[in-house]
């Protein structure tokens, strides 16, 4: 480890809100600075609290949990905004991937940043990228556009509508 990355994990980790990515399938994806903010925030917000014990458990971290995900992100984003705007330090993880993206979290980014609180992205995994690199297609730009609907006649029409507004018609 050189001196810049030692002085980095020696510093106490600043008050704030750290959305933290979390691995898709394979618990070996977490990065390391991922661990060390897991590890030093006071509270961590978590999708499925369940979910996140399982990485916790396995990376021998004690850090309490709170829930928080698509059904209580509202009420509890102001509960975490006030005890953010008091001084901790707090991380949102989703189950897999990046809190935000098609996850819960940006309700308390957007709350955070209204209240002047420092939002801190700790990036990691990305199932996008990961199947983009990995599709073998020479890619220049992409566009995300979110979950399909599970219903076969809504997911129809949400291709044909992409479709439609990416491809110009001849």
């Amino acid at each position: 480890m050189n001196t810049d990355e030692e002085r980095e994990d020696a510093k106490p980790l600043a008050p704030g809100l750290y959305l933290v990515a979390t691995p898709i399938g394979n618990l070996e994806d977490i990065t390391l600075r991922a661990l060390r903010v897991l590890r030093s925030v006071d509270k961590i917000a978590c999708e499925d609290t369940r979910q996140t014990q399982k990485l916790l458990n396995h990376f021998d971290i004690r850090t309490p949990t709170i829930s928080y995900h698509m059904h209580n992100e509202a009420g509890r984003a102001v509960e975490l905004a006030t005890a953010l705007k008091a001084g901790a330090r707090i991380a949102v993880v989703s189950d897999a991937g990046t809190p935000g993206i098609a996850d819960p979290g940006g309700q308390i980014a957007a709350a955070a940043i209204a209240a002047g609180v420092p939002v801190f992205p700790v990036p990691g995994a990305n199932a996008a990228i990961s199947a983009l690199i990995a599709s073998g297609l020479a890619v220049e730009a992409f566009t995300f556009h979110g979950f399909l609907p599970a219903k076969e006649g809504q997911r129809r029409t949400a291709l044909e509508t992409l479709k439609n507004s990416v491809i110009p018609s001849e």
